[in-house]
């Protein structure tokens, strides 16, 4: 069998909240796939479901090999010390310790350190070495990103890619558009509990197409423009904000927030 889950009519509410509304989609082994939802939009909700940490009223979910869990709120008793959690979660999942992928996490350079002492991006490593104990062929991957500086993102990010080309089949919840085109396969974005694209980066793209978001602070205050051709636009922005006299600060330029997408979609359904 190719799939590594297979979701059909997955249902979950909360009293009269329907947090999730049958819901169908599948993961091929090896494949890096991304759900994606603001916050409410029933993305955790799911993966915990298919992890089998939350009950669902409905629905059949199959998930084909062992999993390895990395969740958003991941925490360890305060006082224990990064090896103490390793030889631990060892124990219960029976497996060996692979010295090698801690080396490779960086696990082994905070040894001395109690779980209180590491920052976030060590923490968020020595998350994802105890989601990997025991060799796991489905990864699951809840914000794993969140709140860590500019070097930690690269730094985990080449292990996700890494994993990838072991065959691990990788699912990843983010609200990071611009992590989820570099890192995954597909991508599937829920909205109110109901998936409102599945698809490749490229074929969210030709969906909505090349929005940009050009973000100018000056001693006036600050202005976002949207466009999608940043050449002409930033060109004539600096062209009018140059006849005013007015002088620029800062300039940056983005791909916008999954927020604007999905208003943007929204948009485009009810016309």
């Amino acid at each position: 069998m190719n799939r590594a889950i297979q979701v059909r009519g997955l249902k979950k509410s909360y009293g009269s909240n329907i947090v999730l509304n049958e819901l169908n989609f599948e993961i091929d082994k090896g494949e890096t796939f991304a759900l994606l939802g603001v916050n409410g939009a029933g993305k955790t909700t799911a993966l915990e479901c298919i992890e089998g940490l939350r009950k669902y009223d409905s629905g059949t979910i199959t998930v084909n090999g062992k999993t390895g869990i990395q969740l958003q709120s991941s925490s360890l008793p305060a006082h224990i010390k990064p090896m103490e959690a390793v030889r631990l979660f060892a124990k219960w999942n029976r497996a060996k310790i692979d010295f090698t992928m801690l080396h490779a996490l960086g696990v082994e350079e905070t040894t001395k350190k109690q779980y209180i002492q590491l920052s976030t991006g060590q923490k968020r490593r020595l998350h994802l070495a105890l989601a990997l104990i025991g060799n796991p062929d489905i990864i699951f991957l809840d914000e794993p990103t969140a709140g860590l500086d500019v070097p930690a993102r690269v730094s985990l990010h080449g292990q996700i890619r890494k994993l990838k080309s072991q065959g691990k089949t990788i699912v990843l919840a983010s609200h990071d558009m611009a992590e989820v085109e570099n890192l995954c396969d597909r991508i599937a974005i829920l909205n109110h509990g109901n998936i409102a694209f599945c698809g490749t980066a490229a074929e969210l793209t030709d969906k909505i197409g090349e929005k940009y978001f050009i973000h100018i602070k000056t001693r006036q205050g600050n202005s976002t423009f949207e466009t999608d051709n940043i050449e002409d636009t930033l060109i004539s922005l600096l062209d009018e904000l140059k006849q005013k006299e007015i002088h620029i600060l800062d300039i940056k330029v983005d791909r916008g927030t999954l927020e604007q997408h999905f208003i943007e979609m929204a948009r485009r359904e009810t016309e």
